[in-house]
């Protein structure tokens, strides 16, 4: 409860509270907490502190508001599958998650492979790569930041002007270079999102996002893609799904 004697800001202790609550098992996705009234009696506070605590957590985009409906847990706008074999490309991802996909191309470079990426991609150090990043947004709201590494052998003559209008990458490797992923290994991990990276996903302060590192391969197991996600932390959520035990 809340100890008006403490040298924590009344509103600090409200927010620490209210993030336990909605940190347990109580409280999900979606899921409205207490109006604001109903808070400041049970803390025995006044109620603008209660508001300055849920702004606080607003901010840090851990709940937020509706004008109608009061605040809430947010709901993540794409569940994105675990299983390789279960995903697709991200817009696929996104219209089966009900959502409206788009993305919009960072930045187009073609760079010499460094040692860490010519060893996914089997190339020797130095190879010509070509790096596409990419903002892949749902409904106008960015979620990922995407970078790709492709042996620039594999894709001769692709150019910025080709995703400049977010066209399907996948595609262009299908259609244009008879390209086909047919195999993924992905890997997870915490990432503290660069000072780009957070204002490109709209991040609050001392975010914390999932890296998920993607090496994509033909049916032939040749690599043809090593992949870079970003995440945002509120906005993405991972799924598996698995057999349940017999």
């Amino acid at each position: 409860m809340v100890q008006k004697q403490s040298k924590v800001p009344v509103y600090l202790q409200i927010k620490h509270f209210l993030e336990e609550l909605i940190d347990g098992s109580d409280y999900g996705p979606g899921d409205h907490i207490p109006a604001e009234r109903a808070l400041a009696d049970q803390l025995q506070v006044n109620r603008l502190t209660v508001r300055k605590a849920i702004d606080r957590l607003v901010s840090e985009g851990k709940l937020e508001r509706n004008s109608t409906n009061g605040t809430r847990v947010p709901v993540p706008r794409l569940l994105r599958p675990v299983e390789p074999q279960n995903s697709g490309g991200i817009a696929r991802v996104i219209q089966l998650s009900g959502g409206i996909p788009s993305n919009r191309l960072l930045h187009f470079e073609l760079a010499k492979a460094k040692e860490s990426i010519a060893s996914h991609l089997i190339i020797p150090v130095g190879s010509d790569i070509v790096i596409v990043r990419r903002l892949w947004r749902v409904d106008n709201t960015p979620i990922i930041i995407e970078t790709s590494h492709i042996p620039a052998q594999y894709v001769p003559g692709l150019e910025a002007e080709d995703l400049i209008s977010g066209q399907s990458l996948y595609n262009i490797l299908g259609e244009r270079y008879g390209i086909v992923a047919a195999f993924s290994t992905r890997t997870f991990s915490v990432h503290t999102p660069t000072s780009f990276e957070e204002q490109t996903l709209m991040l609050p302060p001392h975010s914390s996002t999932l890296l998920m590192r993607l090496l994509v391969e033909d049916a032939n197991r040749r690599p043809i893609e090593y992949v870079r996600s970003v995440n945002h932390p509120t906005h993405v959520n991972f799924r598996n799904s698995v057999p349940a035990r017999e």
